[in-house]
């Protein structure tokens, strides 16, 4: 087994969803940990990251405080997003992670659909890996239920949750893994 930590500063975690009906919103959440522990036999790998709700910005601040409010993500009750995965399947070229995805408290499986991207050295001398992966949910799965009718029709914001992970880890030191 070979443990990675997920860089941060060059991972991003993204998502987007329909505004208005006309329009999609994207926004990331900004703070985030997580591992992967690669398996020769890439079956008994795993992946786990945790998110704090309250790292998430759309670049408006009116609204990224609404969706920290009880309304939606309620981050004083639920402070972290968790992921944490039960299966990988090579599916062709592509991964398929399937893990445990919570969110407001509430846990629903899903499945990630991976691409790996490769392992380099950096200029420090430290393995890295790569991977993009994406998924959407209906945010209603997890509780997240507000919404706003719209007078011409419709609702304010949809259902279906987009999204996407860029993620570059460094390989952890057999000392610092045991």
């Amino acid at each position: 087994m070979t443990r990675y930590q997920i860089d941060t500063t060059h991972s991003s975690i993204e998502f987007s969803i329909r505004h208005l009906v006309i329009a999609k919103v994207r926004g990331r959440f900004t703070k985030f940990t997580g591992a992967i522990e690669l398996e020769e036999d890439l079956a008994r790998s795993s992946v786990s990251v945790e998110i704090e709700a309250a790292s998430i910005t759309t670049n408006e601040d009116k609204r990224d405080a609404h969706l920290r409010s009880a309304d939606f993500f309620d981050v004083e009750s639920f402070p972290l997003l968790a992921f944490t995965s039960k299966q990988v399947e090579l599916d062709g070229s592509d991964l398929r992670v399937t893990g445990a995805l919570t969110i407001h408290g509430v846990t629903r499986d899903v499945v990630l659909v991976a691409e790996s991207l490769g392992t380099a050295k950096d200029p420090w001398g430290n393995e890295r890996i790569a991977f993009t992966a994406k998924t959407s949910i209906d945010r209603k799965d997890f509780g997240l239920h507000w919404n706003q009718v719209l007078e011409a029709g419709g609702f304010m914001v949809g259902t279906k949750v987009e999204i996407g992970l860029d993620v570059q880890a460094v390989k952890v030191a057999a000392a610092a893994a045991a």
